[in-house]
């Protein structure tokens, strides 16, 4: 009995984490799509109630794991989605529907440029400690530089949706939306994975970073 009870908390987190995860997937994989195909056969206030359906669980569910800490951290892309289809549904206008990859694009815009102010830790150096907590400066640089490729990226892939939502086709803004956009970002990630390999020529044992060392092959000590 009173290990069935201990066993019940380790696994409420996961499954939570769980549903979390399926309910963001589901929303920003499917969105572009959905909106399309709603818009289509829909009316804009149907199609908004779909996504608050999506959207209300989900904040319930980083409601109950944020702290204050982390509360605007964790919520604050969520609130802002369900604020903007909110207007959607009430004002009955696809636009703001249409809107939403441009608002995620200038929230994550924000989250990392705000990491760029001086004495804070750019959001990429963030994600790099969490694999190599001992950056030398060199590292710590191209963390900063590739903050602000990432910022430019924002700029530009919100642009290009918020241009798309007003001028293009439904089914030109889903395809970039919902595949276009998606594709840079790998690539993006891509460019600077090999980047910081022809850089710092450090490898692991993947067939991929074997190739790279092939391309760019390790420094000899004193070199």
């Amino acid at each position: 009995m009173s290990s069935e009870r201990s066993d019940a908390p380790s696994k409420s987190p996961s499954r939570l984490g769980l549903v979390l995860a399926i309910l963001n997937g589901t929303l920003v994989g499917l969105y572009p799509v959905a909106v399309w195909v709603g818009l289509s056969y829909l009316s804009t206030r149907a199609v908004g109630v779909i996504v608050m359906a999506f959207v209300v669980p989900m904040l319930a569910i980083r409601l109950r794991a944020a702290d204050r800490a982390s509360f605007w951290a964790i919520l604050r892309i969520p609130l802002a989605i369900l604020g903007l289809v909110t207007l959607g549904v009430v004002l009955d206008d696809p636009r703001y529907v249409l809107a939403m990859p441009v608002l995620i694009n200038t929230v994550l815009l924000a989250t990392f440029g705000a990491t760029l102010r001086p004495g804070a830790m750019p959001m990429i150096e963030r994600f790099a400690r969490m694999q190599d907590p001992a950056l030398d400066a060199p590292k710590i640089a191209h963390c900063r530089q590739f903050t602000w490729v990432w910022c430019v990226f924002f700029v530009l892939n919100g642009t290009s949706a918020g241009v798309l939502a007003l001028t293009a086709p439904l089914s030109v803004w889903a395809t970039y939306t919902g595949l276009i956009a998606y594709v840079l970002m790998g690539a993006l990630f891509a460019i600077e994975y090999v980047v910081r390999k022809a850089r710092f020529r450090e490898y692991g044992r993947w067939p991929h970073d074997r190739a790279l060392a092939v391309l760019f092959p390790p420094r000899t000590k004193g070199s």
